[in-house]
């Protein structure tokens, strides 16, 4: 009729649309994605759990590098490829504890160790500029020269002053040195709370290599993009029927009269 006028509507299938939201390509890439995101996720947590083990350290005695009640991550290693600087748990009976251990190796085999000259520590006849202590300089401990024998290891740790370590049992027949096959790991990080990777202990760089960070960060790095991968593609769907029923309602026009 000429004083009539009609609007016409995309057709409606019970109010429901049972066709795939999004176009094809979009629907394989989202696919793809999650697909990709959960081989990186799972990937990267199972090789976390194949090269680190968590340790919670009981005492102070590692402060302030690590304060009592932190949780660590500490990478698998052998104990002859430890290098000085690192912080190392080690299990050592004659300590009169059979728990592991955190302390710092400030000495390896075939070193001479000796403090304080210049309230410093002193390996092999260099100072020591041990930057991650309280004050940068050691005062409270006095340790006499000693000749650490090949296969062991001379430990500090970071709270000199009360801390139980080699100082304390210069009197074994070791010398208070512990066998690198006590240690079982190096810890690479403070996880909670979230301090992060340890600093670098530079000032032993002048004795020869620092021991080579763990994959931490590769690790971490794959289950980050794992879970965007894995959240992204899975809000494909959800976006495409949202911007779908938007352009649905704007397809709705009127029709002029006949």
């Amino acid at each position: 009729m000429g004083g009539e006028s009609t609007t016409r509507t995309a057709p409606r299938s019970g109010g429901k649309s049972t066709s795939p939201v999004g176009t094809k390509a979009g629907q394989r890439l989202s696919g793809i994605a999650v697909a990709l995101g959960i081989v990186l996720f799972l990937g990267g947590f199972g090789w976390g759990a194949l090269v680190y083990r968590p340790y919670t350290v009981p005492t102070t005695s590692m402060t302030p590098t690590i304060d009592a009640g932190d949780r660590v991550l500490a990478q698998r290693v052998d104990g002859s490829e430890v290098h000085r600087g690192d912080v190392v748990v080690f299990t050592d009976k004659t300590w009169v504890t059979n728990a592991p251990v955190v302390k710092r190796v400030v000495a390896v085999g075939g070193d001479t160790v000796a403090c304080c000259t210049g309230g410093k520590l002193t390996v092999n006849g260099k100072q020591i500029d041990e930057g991650y202590l309280k004050g940068g300089a050691v005062e409270d401990k006095t340790i006499p020269t000693v000749k650490v024998p090949k296969g062991r290891l001379f430990l500090l740790g970071d709270e000199r002053q009360g801390s139980l370590d080699s100082s304390a049992h210069l009197t074994d027949a070791a010398q208070g040195t512990v066998a690198e096959s006590a240690v079982t790991a190096r810890v690479d990080a403070v996880v909670w709370p979230m301090n992060g990777m340890l600093a670098r202990p530079t000032g032993f760089e002048t004795l020869g290599a620092l021991s080579t960070p763990g994959p931490l960060r590769v690790i971490v790095s794959l289950i980050v993009v794992g879970a965007v991968l894995v959240l992204g593609g899975g809000a494909y769907g959800p976006i495409a029927k949202r911007l779908g029923g938007r352009r649905s309602r704007t397809r709705t026009e009127p029709v002029g009269a006949r």
